[in-house]
């Protein structure tokens, strides 16, 4: 009873205290600590419900044990955060996002690709990856090649969309403009097009920071070296060792946040003069 006292209390002290931040000036320090103040008491209120309510630790093991099997286990870790999201992630993001920029490049350059291949991306992008990781498995082996090509599949398409949108977002009294200054096409891409695109390319490499990642862990279960998140998760849920899964999925969620983090920074570097970006405290 003491545990689920406790909770409550924890659950009150959050509320109150992200209220009477709320009530503050907006700024830097207050927009980060209403967060952190959130996900504490989340912490807090898990520790002290599983505790109070006795839950198995096969069912759902307290923090505490997580960042107890978090700190023995660095080494294990880091060898699958290397493998997963170092070697499958990043380097599918980086062939699957270069290599939609430069094909939206040729579709917006050539109009007709943009009807032929349009469609055929969209029917792509909506093929389940449950069905498509086993067999790009298959085709690029076991190790890292097969979960960047995963990774390609998933990212390549949303990427493409943006850009080729965002391409498309001029009006015509602008392409006029550059007209009258006799721009010829790679000019006017330069100089106009691709500044008005970069808030939706930016908007692809966002959502597919995410991806990404899912992607990797995702093929992963399809066959798997003896590394790699994937793989850690489906064997350790098999030998009943959750708070290893858990600790997996607390870098698995450290990974993806920071990954997605560097692009919105990025974001704010290159488009500074874009509206969304000034009106950010």
């Amino acid at each position: 009873m003491a545990w689920v006292l406790a909770a409550l209390a924890a659950w009150a002290l959050g509320i109150w205290a992200n209220t009477r931040l709320a009530r503050l000036p907006r700024g830097r320090a207050t927009g980060l600590a209403v967060p952190v103040i959130f996900g504490l008491t989340i912490v807090v209120m898990w520790e002290c419900l599983v505790r109070g309510l006795n839950v198995p630790s096969v069912i759902l093991p307290p923090p505490s044990a997580i960042a107890a099997r978090f700190a023995i286990s660095t080494q294990i870790l880091w060898e699958d955060f290397v493998q997963t999201v170092l070697k499958g992630a990043l380097s599918g993001y980086a062939m699957g996002c270069g290599g939609a920029f430069l094909l939206a490049i040729a579709i917006d350059r050539f109009p007709f690709l943009q009807r032929g291949l349009l469609p055929v991306g969209n029917f792509v992008a909506a093929l389940p990856i449950i069905g498509m990781a086993p067999i790009l498995v298959m085709w690029f082996g076991f190790d890292w090649q097969s979960k960047a090509a995963v990774v390609v599949v998933m990212v390549f398409f949303p990427m493409l969309v943006n850009t080729v949108q965002g391409l498309q977002d001029t009006t015509t009294m602008q392409r006029d403009l550059m007209h009258t200054y006799a721009a010829g096409y790679w000019a006017t891409l330069l100089y106009l097009r691709l500044p008005a695109a970069m808030p939706f390319i930016f908007n692809g490499l966002k959502i597919t920071s995410t991806l990404a990642l899912i992607g990797a862990i995702v093929a992963e279960f399809f066959g798997s070296p003896i590394r790699g998140m994937g793989f850690r998760i489906s064997t350790s849920v098999g030998q009943l060792a959750l708070d290893l899964v858990w600790a997996e999925i607390v870098v698995a969620a450290l990974a993806g946040s920071f990954f997605y983090g560097g692009v919105a920074l990025l974001e704010k570097a290159v488009t500074f003069w874009h509206p969304s970006q000034r009106g950010r405290a």
